[in-house]
């Protein structure tokens, strides 16, 4: 196996033209957040995506001690502590019994004195539609502007849309669509969770992987998600594997092209994710509900890589303190 291929930030480095359409996007995010609460007919300011918490729990994440040798200095404790969030991926909050099957696992990783370490907002789709930085933000910034305008903003917003069907027609992206299709009645657990872009592993660039050992996919299918959740989480362990792929050249492990899957790589055991029973939190505290999971609030050496994944540190940054800021008088009180 060739030396991986080691970090350089010209990976993350954005246009002009880029710089300017981020600027757009971040007054429409900070618009959403503001009306976030009327969107979704809730008493707090939301997040402008993975808006429905399904659920908040305790975990940890412990270290495999036969993971590779050159890997050991980056996990140098037997067990970190963890926070996490399930999620879906809409921008609004719904009370239907049946959501998309969009989910999100976010991992934050703690040390053993509660300093954050890093964030890994996970889901269970592995590609990403769109390649083009600037597609991506004006189509974000169209579904920003159709939630608070509406049907005045309806031909923009598919406008931008046709623009990204080209880059979903790939093998990867069109068999992982099939496959998310198929299981679009699975119990969140049964899920597969990807880091979908690459993220930092001090020098070298990685994918991230976590992979249940045993879920009953068809587990309360009759229940809607949050209700099916809680009730697993109050009777069963839940355990899952945390895979790693590095990148070892860019042809086959593409940085910056993210609706094609990783090839040539092979997925390395770093250690296992478990939430014991009665792991749960109160997902409705306003504490757990201003948690936030900016993967760029980690330790730089395991930062996100990428002109995609640059994104999300100025969209999490303007989302979060618009939404701490509308909220800070719950503070203390139940969100319900």
């Amino acid at each position: 196996m060739p030396n991986p291929i080691l970090y350089n930030k010209k990976f993350d480095e954005l246009n002009e033209e880029e710089k300017k359409l981020l600027e757009i996007n971040k007054k429409s995010i900070a618009d959403f957040v503001e009306q976030s609460s009327s969107i979704s007919d809730v008493n707090y300011a939301t997040r402008n995506a993975h808006a429905k918490t399904y659920a908040v729990a305790r975990g940890t994440f412990w270290i495999d001690p036969a993971m590779p040798e050159f890997l050991k200095p980056f996990f140098d404790r037997e067990k970190f502590d963890l926070f996490i969030r399930l999620s879906n991926a809409q921008l609004k909050i719904t009370n239907s019994k049946k959501d998309i099957p969009a989910y999100g696992f976010a991992v934050q990783i703690r040390d053993e004195n509660n300093n954050l370490l890093s964030n890994y907002p996970l889901v269970n789709f592995p590609l990403f539609p769109v390649n083009s930085v600037s597609t991506f933000l004006k189509l974000f910034t169209a579904i920003n502007l159709f939630y608070i305008k509406k049907w005045s903003s309806l031909f923009s917003l598919i406008a931008q849309m046709i623009k990204i069907i080209p880059s979903v027609f790939t093998v990867s992206f069109i068999r992982n669509a099939i496959k998310l299709f198929s299981k679009r009645n699975d119990f969140i657990l049964s899920f597969d969770y990807h880091s979908v872009g690459a993220y930092r592993l001090g020098d070298y660039m990685m994918k991230i992987k976590l992979s249940p050992q045993s879920v009953n996919k068809n587990i309360d299918k009759k229940q809607n998600m949050k209700k099916a959740l809680k009730n697993y989480l109050q009777k069963n362990d839940y355990t899952a594997d945390v895979l790693i792929q590095l990148c070892y050249n860019l042809k086959d492990q593409p940085i910056n092209k993210l609706n094609v899957e990783w090839k040539n790589s092979p997925f390395i055991k770093i250690g296992e994710v478990k939430m014991g029973k009665g792991s749960l939190l109160d997902a409705r505290d306003c504490s757990n509900e201003l948690l936030s999971f900016n993967p760029f609030e980690s330790k730089t050496i395991f930062h996100p890589v990428g002109k995609i994944q640059k994104l999300r540190d100025q969209a999490y940054k303007i989302s979060v303190q618009t939404r701490r800021k509308i909220n800070k008088l719950l503070h203390g009180k139940e969100v319900k």
